[in-house]
């Protein structure tokens, strides 16, 4: 009997793709696993009027963690349009299929590796290796938006200087996920021998908020003297990540900090063909690579997989398989470094199944020498 049950949520534009690549690697590793197929993505917001059904969130409370591909997501308007004609006109609203697992299945944190594989011909620099903590479940994206200032709003000095027909949305900042989060990253430091943690904010401008979330990194931080510790805005963290990325460990952040930070570190190592996370709660977890869907490239077998490979490779080793996770590791860095197999990303004419197909070998070479 498989091990471990893992609700498989492919979606739609190129995510069908990266995730059967993804799963030809993991086959080849020898993970054993039950992979439960679950409806998410576009069609069933336009069909259903829900891009997340119940179903699916059903799923998700029976198995042990999600696999997650890729799905379009587009403006409210745009969203509204192209709802089904029998579906229109019912206040259907769109919110994005992974904000709502990160937040009803309390994911909090969202852990962003970005490591230079040597060889890479888009590397910034060989040495790079980040880690970003991202805080998942608050600041500006928590989804709370007002397409005009609310009445009871206007009553609040504090609003006076805002337009009543200004759209507004909401930053909560808490002091109880903001020592979570943190307490992850120092955490994570010990375990994985980093030396620094840095705190990014906007305390100078954003003062209440961030400065919650600044607070309360100094007080975790105090608990940690073994590791150094510093604080940066975020715009100057942005120009010093390009500037002396090599000066940096393992990062934490705000929700929106967190997610512009950790493009342009997955820049630095390749780009989004690089880009993996996990959304990672204390009894649940969900894995995906974050370069979107990309419809213009779906089923054209061209895209780069390694992101959903070194995905899989993260949901491994929080699953406890350690040594599977890095093979998997070990495979990528193979293939990437010997240079034979690229994608169009990296100046190759290899298509998404022949890497797919080149990492699995070498996690086969990889695993019959272990």
């Amino acid at each position: 009997m498989p091990k471990h049950r893992i609700a498989w949520l492919p979606g739609d534009g190129i995510g069908p793709e990266v995730c059967d690549a993804a799963r030809r690697v993991l086959d080849a590793a020898g993970f054993e696993a039950e992979y439960l197929p679950g409806d998410i993505g576009w069609e069933f917001w336009r069909t259903e009027g829900d891009p997340l059904p119940p179903r699916t969130l059903d799923l998700l409370r029976h198995t042990d963690c999600a696999f997650f591909g890729a799905i379009t997501s587009k403006p409210v308007a745009d969203a509204a349009r192209e709802l089904a004609p029998e579906l229109q006109g019912r206040g259907l609203s769109y919110r994005s299929p992974i904000v709502r697992m990160r937040q009803l299945l309390d994911l909090n944190l969202c852990l962003r590796p970005c490591r230079a594989f040597r060889g890479n011909p888009l590397n910034y620099r060989e040495e790079i290796d980040l880690v970003i903590f991202r805080e998942n479940t608050e600041g500006m994206y928590i989804g709370v938006e007002f397409p005009q200032v609310p009445a009871p709003f206007r009553a609040l000095p504090a609003m006076n200087a805002i337009p009543p027909d200004a759209a507004i949305s909401i930053r909560s900042v808490t002091p109880k996920a903001s020592r979570r989060i943190v307490k992850a990253a120092f955490q994570y430091a010990v375990k994985h021998g980093r030396r620094k943690v840095t705190v990014v904010h906007k305390a100078n401008v954003l003062r209440t908020t961030c400065g919650v979330f600044l607070e309360a990194a100094r007080e975790v931080a105090a608990r940690f003297p073994e590791i150094e510790f510093d604080t940066a805005n975020v715009d100057a963290m942005c120009m010093w990540l390009l500037k002396n990325p090599l000066n940096y460990d393992v990062i934490v952040t705000t929700n929106p900090f967190g997610d512009i930070l950790s493009d342009l570190c997955a820049q630095m190592v390749g780009g989004m063909g690089f880009g993996y996370s996990g959304n990672i709660g204390e009894k649940y977890a969900v894995f995906e690579p974050t370069h979107g869907s990309a419809p213009k490239y779906a089923g054209q077998n061209k895209v780069n997989p390694l992101a959903a490979i070194l995905a899989a490779r993260m949901m491994v080793e929080w699953l406890g398989e350690r040594e599977i996770a890095a093979d998997i590791e070990r495979a990528v860095a193979e293939v990437v470094e010997q240079g034979a197999v690229r994608t169009y990303d990296l100046g190759g004419s290899a298509g998404t199944a022949d890497v797919a197909r080149a990492v699995a070998q070498a996690v086969r070479r990889t695993h019959v020498m272990r």
